[in-house]
């Protein structure tokens, strides 16, 4: 899942290098997926009305339907 959630950021952004994505477990069934952008990237990442980042998570939600670990999609901006 870390890895889909990579390519799709990847390919939003203009430096896909800068762009950091890890998974934590927050518990036996959920599992966090961060992710760092550029201050600069945030309204590409973001979207208008957060609609991009909305997208992302239906997504993921949409590719985890049959699984028994929810995932949770925190966007941030990198340090």
């Amino acid at each position: 899942m870390e890895e889909l959630v990579r390519y799709i950021v990847q390919e939003l952004v203009s430096d896909p290098s800068l762009v950091e994505v890890t998974m934590t477990p927050e518990s036996d069934t959920v599992m966090v997926i961060n992710v760092k952008v550029a201050k600069e990237e945030m309204g590409r990442v973001i979207g208008k009305g957060g609609n991009i980042a909305d997208s992302i998570r239906r997504i993921v939600r949409a590719s985890t339907y049959k699984s028994d670990k929810k995932y949770i999609v925190k966007i941030g901006e990198k340090e």
